[in-house]
């Protein structure tokens, strides 16, 4: 396998990993088993031999509607025809696996994703950062262009007024008049 940065698993793989169910950033157990190389069975079992260190906020099972979701945005045929809804692991749930799998690829697949979850915050808080500093050079340019504005529609309006002639009218010219 590929390794990027050190780590054991690349880091684009953990990224396309991850998916937002529930305001949570998650990994489901399929994808967990292949990163740590296990069965997805011998995984859940793992977990329900030590349910107690996976409360909801850690782990959760994925409802119907979550999981036709789920399948209509992968498809059937990816998910190899699944009859089983998946379990979600958030950050914390993941951080934990690392007590219940202690083998030496778990250890060094759970650092790789811990440190990818930080990266992404780091990411996320990078832009909203940047983006209430757009915000605040759009209001402050606004309020610029307002006057830029403000002057040029002056400026037209004085132009579209009927300026006075100077001078005289041909006969043909008064006519019209």
């Amino acid at each position: 396998m590929a390794k990027k940065s050190g780590s054991i698993v690349p880091v684009e793989r953990i990224y396309k990993s991850i998916l937002l169910m529930r305001g949570h950033k998650v990994i489901l157990d399929r994808e967990l088993a292949g990163l740590y190389g296990v069965e997805r069975r011998v995984l859940v079992q793992a977990v329900k031999r030590n349910i107690e260190r996976f409360p909801e906020d850690f782990m959760f099972q994925v409802n119907e509607e979550e999981f036709e979701n789920l399948r209509r945005n992968f498809g059937t045929s990816s998910w190899g025809g699944r009859w089983y809804r998946p379990y979600a692991f958030t950050e914390q749930g993941v951080a934990m696996l690392s007590s219940v799998l202690r083998s030496k690829r778990a250890i060094d697949v759970n650092i790789a994703i811990m440190r990818t979850f930080v990266k992404l915050r780091e990411i996320l808080a990078t832009n909203v950062a940047l983006r209430r500093k757009i915000e605040a050079m759009e209001r402050r340019y606004d309020e610029q262009f307002k006057y830029v504005f403000k002057i040029l529609s002056e400026m037209v309006m004085v132009e579209a007024k009927p300026k006075s002639q100077i001078g005289f009218l041909t006969e043909a010219e008064s006519n019209e008049k």
